[in-house]
């Protein structure tokens, strides 16, 4: 069972609504729309994926890194160590 078990139908439901939104941007491209007008749908798109992205880091925290905080040993700095690079490369994008 994963950390985000709980959300799972909310993240779906979310990661649905975004693969609703590319496909538009892939249509606005096909039917050569304006610039900015995709660049507007690119930028709302990341943002959705963010969302999706700090809803996950929040579950892996509240979940598998706590869990293995209190086991204690190298399991808890292995999950603090992965952690903190997902957020390393969250930041990064």
């Amino acid at each position: 069972m994963s950390s985000y078990s709980a959300e799972q139908e909310d993240l779906l439901k979310r990661l649905r609504r975004i693969e609703g939104q590319v496909a538009g941007i892939s249509r606005m491209v096909a039917d050569d729309r304006y610039c900015i007008d995709v660049l507007t749908q690119v930028s709302a798109v990341t943002k959705a994926l963010q969302s999706v992205s700090l809803k996950l880091l929040d579950a892996h925290l509240a979940g598998c890194v706590v869990e293995a905080a209190r086991q204690g040993g190298p399991e808890a700095d292995a999950k603090v160590k992965e952690a903190s690079e997902a957020i390393a490369r969250l930041v990064r994008s």
